[in-house]
């Protein structure tokens, strides 16, 4: 399951001036989701005192939803891209080129662009364990990105 945080630090302002180097120390791993949980911020400025930090943890992007909906893609398909843009208008350079080695081998695909939709890139990534764009899938399996592609 993978863990996303948000840190937001309650403090008074401090002066640019001040430079001040901050560390976090976690106690326990976080599993739980939507949950707030409370760390002490220490700062090496001796005149400041401890600041709190407030973390909004997530659990993964990979609801079940959205698990079923892709597995309907992939098999509903022959050849699915996942890429960043259309097969007409790629706006990335490895999907661009995974695009024309499909295009010059005459293989009919569908595109997915994963730029209209933050938690299907984010859950995208949990789907395959492949962390970045483009993803091929053929008959229904993860191919891979541009690299095995080529």
């Amino acid at each position: 399951m993978a863990l996303r945080c948000v840190m937001a630090v309650s403090s008074p302002c401090l002066p640019a001036t001040d430079a001040v180097v901050r560390k976090v120390f976690f106690s326990k791993t976080l599993s739980q989701s939507h949950r707030t949980f409370t760390f002490p911020l220490y700062s090496t400025n001796r005149s400041s005192t401890a600041r709190i930090a407030r973390f909004r943890c997530f659990s993964s992007a990979l609801t079940p939803q959205l698990k079923n909906t892709l597995d309907k893609v992939v098999t509903s398909n022959k050849v699915v891209l996942f890429m960043k843009g259309t097969k007409d208008f790629p706006q990335c350079g490895f999907s661009n080129t995974v695009v024309q080695i499909l295009n010059s081998l005459n293989v009919p695909f569908e595109t997915i662009n994963i730029l209209e939709n933050e938690m299907l890139r984010m859950g995208l990534k949990e789907y395959s364990n492949w962390p970045t764009f483009p993803q091929l899938y053929i008959e229904g399996e993860f191919f891979g990105g541009c690299d095995i592609t080529v």
